[in-house]
C-alpha cells in the first residue's frame, strides 16, 4: 500500500513526462515502475530505461517487460542465460560492457528473442568467439577488448542491418577474418579491427565499408588492387603497423572515395602518391627525409599552371612531424596543393 501511495505521488510530479510517452499506457507505466528490480534504478521520467550498472551484480535480475534501454555495465556477470531476458522482449539497447562473460557463459539463443534489439555492447568481457544467434535487428555490435580469436563461419548470417562492428583489442589473426567468416554483413559501414594480430590486409570485407580501422597490427604491405573491392572507403586508418615503401604500390590509394588517410608510426621513407580527393593525410612518425611536391602531385606538371581551384587537389591537412623533414615548406608542394591550410612539421 505504501508503495502504491508513493508511486501515485510520483505520477503527480511526472505527469508531463508520461504524456510524452504515448507508446506506454498508464497501466503499463505503473506495471513497469512496480517491476523495477530492487538492485536497479528506474527513473519515473524515463520509464523505458533500467539502470543496473556499477552494482557488483553476478547475475542479471528480472527485467521489466517494457524496458527498451538496459544498462548492466561494470558488474561481475559471467553468464548470459536464455532466461535472462525472457520477459523483456522489447529491448532496443543492452550495455554489458566490463563484465566477465565468456563464450561458454553465452547460452545458445540467449538473445534470439530480442527481435527489436538495435545496439549490443559487450566490450571488455572474456569472449573468445563472436557470439552466435544474434537478432537480425542489430545495427551496432561492439565486442572490443575481449579475447576473440575466431569468427565462426555463418555467425553473421542474417545480420544484414548491421552497420557498425567493433572488434578492436582482440586476438584475431589473418585466417580468422575472411570472406566466409564475414558473410552476411551486406550493409556494414564501419569495421574496427585495430589492435589485433593481423599481418596482412583482411580479406572479404563488405563492399559497403566506408570506415576501415586497422591501427596497431603488424601489416607490412597492401596488395595493388586491394581497394578495387572496397570502392566506398572514405576513412582509412593504418597507424602503427609495419608499412614501408615497398609495401605500398604506387597507385594503391588512387580512389575517388578516400577523404582521410592515416599512416602514422610506420616505416615509410617517402610520401606516397596522394589521390586528388584526399583531404587529410597523417604521415607523422615515419622515416621521411624530404618532400618533393612535383613527385607526389596528382596533377601533371603541364597542368599545374592552368588548372582552376575547383579542380585542384583537395588536400587541406598534412601531418609530417616525427620525421626528418625540416622547414621551410617546399614551394612545389604549395603550388600543387593550393588548398592546404595546415601543415605540421
Amino acid at each position: 500500500m505504501a508503495l502504491l501511495l508513493a508511486l501515485s505521488s510520483v505520477l503527480l510530479l511526472v505527469g508531463p513526462a508520461l504524456a510524452q510517452s504515448p507508446d506506454m499506457s498508464y497501466e503499463d507505466y505503473m506495471a513497469q515502475l512496480q517491476a523495477c528490480p530492487k538492485e536497479c534504478r528506474c527513473p519515473p521520467s524515463f520509464p523505458n530505461a533500467v539502470y543496473c550498472d556499477n552494482k557488483a551484480l553476478k547475475r542479471i535480475p528480472t527485467i521489466p517487460p517494457h524496458t527498451w534501454y538496459l544498462y548492466l555495465q561494470n558488474n561481475l556477470i559471467d553468464v548470459l542465460s536464455t532466461d535472462a531476458f525472457r520477459n523483456a522482449t522489447q529491448l532496443r539497447w543492452i550495455n554489458l560492457n566490463r563484465n566477465r562473460i565468456t563464450s561458454e557463459g553465452m547460452e545458445e539463443g540467449a538473445l534470439a528473442a530480442m527481435l527489436r534489439l538495435v545496439h549490443l555492447y559487450m566490450d571488455d568481457n572474456l569472449l573468445s568467439s563472436v557470439p552466435a544467434n544474434l537478432p537480425s535487428s542489430l545495427e551496432q555490435l561492439r565486442l572490443s577488448r575481449n579475447r576473440i580469436s575466431k569468427i565462426p563461419a555463418g555467425v553473421f548470417s542474417g545480420l544484414d542491418r548491421l552497420i557498425l562492428l567493433e572488434l578492436q583489442g582482440n586476438k584475431l589473426q589473418d585466417d580468422a577474418v575472411t570472406e566466409v567468416s564475414l558473410k552476411g554483413l551486406s550493409n556494414l559501414v564501419q569495421i574496427n579491427l585495430a589492435k589485433n594480430q593481423l599481418t596482412t590486409m583482411p580479406l572479404g570485407l563488405p563492399i559497403t565499408i566506408t570506415q576501415l580501422f586497422l591501427d596497431n597490427n603488424a601489416i607490412e604491405k597492401i596488395p595493388a588492387d586491394y581497394f578495387k573491392g572496397l570502392p566506398k572507403v572514405a576513412f582509412l586508418r593504418l597507424n602503427r603497423n609495419k608499412l614501408g615503401n615497398g609495401g605500398l604500390p604506387k597507385n594503391v590509394f588512387n580512389m575517388s572515395s578516400i577523404l582521410d588517410l592515416q599512416l602514422s608510426h610506420n616505416q615509410l621513407t617517402q610520401v606516397p602518391m596522394i589521390p586528388s580527393g584526399l583531404e587529410h593525410l597523417h604521415l607523422d612518425h615515419n622515416q621521411i627525409k624530404s618532400v618533393n611536391g612535383s613527385d607526389i602531385c596528382p596533377v601533371s606538371a603541364d597542368a599545374l599552371e592552368g588548372y582552376a581551384t575547383e579542380t585542384a587537389p583537395k588536400l587541406r591537412y598534412l601531418r609530417l612531424d616525427g620525421n626528418e623533414v625540416k622547414p621551410p615548406i617546399p614551394r612545389d608542394l604549395m603550388v600543387c596543393f593550393r588548398l592546404l591550410r595546415s601543415i605540421v612539421i
